[in-house]
């Protein structure tokens, strides 16, 4: 071996180890890796950041930002409420659950699939008297299988992409993946929902969960040709059980009905008075299309003459400076424009707090600030009074909207205190759709070929901004930045491999010591080495890495290198014998009370169905 081939093996066994340790996060590792491969003189100083403008990590940012847009707009919210069962067993339950996770994993970013089915995950292992665990790990590996079936599934797919159309061979198309990668997704989605999710220890949660708040109380106005009007009050409640919600109250003509009769049929403009957790108004708002009453508030002139006229100086010039700056959001049917620091926020009232005893039509929140009281959750007997005249106690915890920089400024005035937060998010139908048309749309223009992914995908981050399906502040913080950082330091340190020789020269290893010249056992080692790495390490680390080492193989053995960088690309989704191989592993660690050793009871024998599934598929559908 050279001098430069010792300096990269020995930089990758220490940047393999120190992924192994878990000291450090990976992102770290791989700029160490990085920079050490600059100093060493293995990487040019000029190239050294070249890997940020890969186009493999451009596509993967895109997918980022444009599956926060399905995600905040509500649009995967309604697409579970619209495929999965209501009454089903475990079963179908668990099999529509399960697959839908693969499918979606197939059209966004598949840590976001997750992110987005786990909490209606959690919620169905009561009613299926199932652990939480028992439902989250067969979901985890969905949504890695669905993963590999499209060139944007996850981000191994990608890197893979980009060293084949490095080797002057062109990238992948966006279905290329599908002939081997739905099989292999159908049979473990299959498996996992059938049999594996037995093979699941039942452990309690190790993590605490949301905070309990209790239910909060909210209005919401039936629209005109609404789904709801004509419904009783009892069909209705029907319909949203499985959100928690309950119907406290029916206003109608301004007049205030408390428990009223199931059998009353709810008319267009009726204002329901619902309870329920905050986590279940999104839900209970979709099924019907209802919308909460204070967004529809027509202006604050009809709930700001009662503010109280001992208001100091201070006070009134700090208004009219609020003024200012809520007037662009005071009435949303009057703008053009979405803010795009619009937020939700939980706050608690405390003792003494100077809003006790005040109610919003009291305090002019719209006027003043610019907020929308949504809803209010107080412990005890619910209160009579309407949302916007309901007076304030100590105690009370506040569902509020409105842009940030007024949040804070509320918060600082009165001396509520914000709640930790969390993921809050009103479905917003008009909004969903534009969402999945754009992503839609960049699909099929990637499919068609019509721009290059990272053009096509880069597009549709566009048309998000100026759409507003993703607030701007979230464009950038809707990245997965520790994985791009990781991708850009490992592609570099990757093609040190490939013109130091190092690359071959392993490749050689393999062919002749271990697969002893046979393609179709080199083709089985490049996988299952692909498969043993993605669980000890990242896995579009293990991607970047192996996919210099394929393309080795297939030169040395003149064979078609296509069969190698699919077997790379279907061993880097493959990651279900550890917690740490892949994000979605490592969500579920903490709600499902999950140890580092239970993964291999299920993973286990998903991945030798994998290998057992794909070689065959392999040989047919890429031949060597």
């Amino acid at each position: 071996m050279t001098n430069p081939q010792i300096l990269i093996f020995a930089i990758l066994a220490a940047m393999m180890g120190l992924f192994l340790w878990g000291r450090f996060r990976h992102d770290v590792v791989a700029l160490a890796a990085l920079l050490a491969c600059v100093i060493s003189g293995l990487v040019p100083s000029g190239a050294a950041f070249a890997g940020f403008g890969h186009p493999a990590v451009i596509t993967v940012a895109c997918v980022l930002v444009l599956s926060q847009g399905l995600r905040d707009t509500g649009a995967v919210d309604w697409l579970a409420r619209s495929i999965l069962p209501r009454d089903a067993g475990r079963i179908t339950t668990l099999l529509a659950l399960i697959g839908l996770g693969a499918a979606l994993s197939g059209f966004m970013n598949n840590v976001g699939a997750m992110a987005l089915l786990m909490p209606i995950a959690v919620q169905l292992s009561d009613r299926l008297d199932l652990t939480p665990g028992q439902i989250l790990m067969p979901l985890s590996f969905g949504t890695i299988l669905g993963g590999m079936t499209t060139l944007v599934g996850t981000p191994p797919n990608l890197i893979v992409s980009g060293f084949r159309e490095e080797a002057g061979l062109g990238q992948f198309g966006m279905f290329d993946f599908a002939p081997v990668g739905i099989a292999v997704a159908i049979l473990g989605v299959l498996f996992v929902a059938l049999i594996g999710w037995h093979l699941v220890p039942a452990r309690k949660s190790a993590a605490g969960g949301d905070f309990d708040t209790g239910s909060y109380l909210t209005e919401v106005r039936v629209p005109e040709k609404g789904k709801a009007v004509g419904l009783t009050l009892r069909v209705f409640e029907a319909e949203i059980d499985d959100s928690g919600a309950q119907i406290v109250g029916l206003v109608r003509n301004e007049v205030r009905m408390t428990a009223p009769s199931g059998a009353r049929h709810i008319q267009a403009g009726d204002v329901l008075v619902l309870q329920a957790d905050v986590s279940a108004l999104a839900e209970a708002l979709s099924v019907f299309g209802i919308e909460l009453e204070a967004q529809k508030s027509a202006s604050d002139s009809e709930e700001g003459k009662s503010d109280d006229v001992s208001d100091k100086a201070s006070q009134k010039a700090k208004a009219e400076t609020a003024i200012k700056k809520a007037e662009k959001i005071a009435d949303a049917d009057e703008s053009d424009e979405r803010d795009e620091d619009i937020i939700l926020r939980e706050l608690a009232i405390l003792p003494g707090a100077t809003i006790v005893g005040r109610s919003a039509l009291d305090l002019r929140l719209r006027t003043r600030y610019g907020l929308n009281l949504l809803a209010v959750s107080r412990e005890g007997r619910q209160p009579q009074a309407r949302l916007r005249k309901l007076k304030l106690k100590s105690g009370d915890l506040l569902l509020m909207q409105g842009p940030a920089e007024m949040m804070a400024e509320f918060i600082n005035d009165t001396g509520c205190v914000p709640l930790g937060d969390r993921e809050l998010r009103i479905p917003d139908k008009h909004m969903a759709i534009i969402a999945g048309a754009i992503m839609l749309g960049a699909i099929g223009i990637v499919t068609l070929g019509l721009l290059p992914a990272p053009i096509g995908f880069a597009l549709g981050v566009l048309a998000s901004m100026l759409l507003r399906t993703v607030p701007l502040r979230k464009i950038y913080t809707s990245i997965d930045w520790p994985v791009i950082v990781l991708l850009a330091a490992l592609i570099p340190v990757a093609g040190a491999m490939h013109t130091t020789g190092a690359a071959d020269l392993l490749a050689r290893f393999l062919v002749e010591t271990i697969a002893q010249g046979s393609p179709i056992a080199a083709l089985a080692v490049v996988l299952i080495t692909t498969m043993f790495l993605s669980d000890v390490m990242n896995n579009a680390a293990t991607a970047a890495i192996l996919c210099p080492i394929a393309l080795g193989i297939a030169a040395t053995l003149g064979v078609n290198p296509d069969s190698f960088l699919m077997a790379v690309a279907i061993g880097a989704s493959c990651a279900f014998l550890t917690p740490i191989g892949h994000q979605n592993n490592t969500l579920i660690l903490g709600p499902g009370g999950f140890r580092f050793g239970d993964y291999w009871r299920l993973g286990l024998p998903v991945e030798v169905i994998v290998v057992v599934v794909s070689m065959p598929l392999l040989l047919i559908v890429w031949p060597l």
